[in-house]
């Protein structure tokens, strides 16, 4: 032993060294991820200050970008004032986002949740062979099922509908992926087996067993589908100015210039709420539910 141990180069038991940084370390170790976190927070704060500020201080040459002398709200009340010429009022377009929002994310969390249940605790055929297409699903952006998605939403005939919104939300490639790690790791077949025994039936496992075990996988894939229902646009497929998001009244306040930076800050700073409020209730689930995508059963 004693010769193998010469041979390895290892240490003995009383002679292991503990690798770890000193103090000097440690200090800019956290002052890095510091000055990243302030330095990620800038577009967010000048966005806020902007907001606040009066005309004349947007036109003042050099520009102050993270400070306003003279607060105002001017910028938030002139808002229905600026789209008064598109004959739809505010809050139809709040109204709009927030029902795509909340109604899509309901949607693809569910569906996800269920998918991803066949496909990791039942025995349907060929279950290996469609995971491998919904991996390579995640290999498409949005620019590239932009003219698939409109023939469909053609054959369809429900262009200029809300299901425009809604019908991506049934097929996420990323949720089922998400879901599907998830139940891998930390759902055991073994508590399947024993609520079949005890007369469960598959919805009552469902509903019962699985959702309270998946809640931060749950709460994760409903942050990052909010946060992309929430700033989605027409991308022609939406004609009727009564169907029509946020961001699409953002896009039209810009187009005034300079003098309409305010308000646009103003649009942006009201969108930013909601996915805020929603990443705060559940950034205690993202970490865990990122972590285990990784893990296989």
């Amino acid at each position: 032993m004693k010769k193998l141990r010469k041979l390895l180069h290892l240490p003995r038991g009383n002679e292991a060294k503990r690798y770890t940084r000193n103090k000097f370390g440690n200090v800019m170790y956290f002052v890095v991820l510091f000055a990243a976190g302030i330095f990620s927070l800038l577009p967010m704060i000048y966005c806020v200050v902007t907001s606040f500020k009066p005309l004349d201080e947007l036109l003042v040459f050099p520009p102050t970008l993270f400070t306003v002398k003279r607060p105002t709200i001017a910028n938030f009340l002139a808002l229905p004032d600026l789209i008064s010429s598109l004959s739809v009022p505010l809050s139809r377009y709040v109204f709009n986002s927030v029902f795509i929002a909340v109604v899509g994310t309901v949607l693809c969390v569910l569906f996800s949740a269920m998918s991803a249940f066949v496909l990791s605790k039942t025995d349907i055929k060929h279950k290996g062979l469609i995971f491998t297409v919904i991996q390579f699903a995640l290999l498409f952006n949005s620019y590239t099922l932009a003219i698939p998605q409109y023939i469909i939403y053609s054959t369809l005939g429900v262009i200029n509908t809300y299901f425009v919104y809604l019908l991506p939300t049934l097929a996420s490639s990323m949720g089922v992926f998400l879901m599907k790690q998830y139940m891998d790791g930390y759902v055991p077949d073994a508590l399947i087996e024993a609520a079949h025994i005890d007369g469960a039936d598959w919805f009552q496992i469902f509903g019962k067993i699985i959702l309270p075990i998946i809640k931060p996988c749950v709460l994760t894939l409903t942050l990052f589908t909010f946060l992309g229902l929430w700033n989605v646009g027409s991308a022609g497929t939406i004609f009727s100015e009564q169907l029509k998001t946020l961001p699409t009244v953002m896009s039209t306040i810009a187009t005034g210039g300079l003098a309409r930076t305010g308000s646009s800050m103003a649009v942006s700073v009201i969108m930013m709420i909601p996915p805020i409020l929603v990443y705060l209730i559940s950034q205690s689930s993202i970490k865990e539910t990122m972590g285990s995508a990784g893990i296989k059963g």
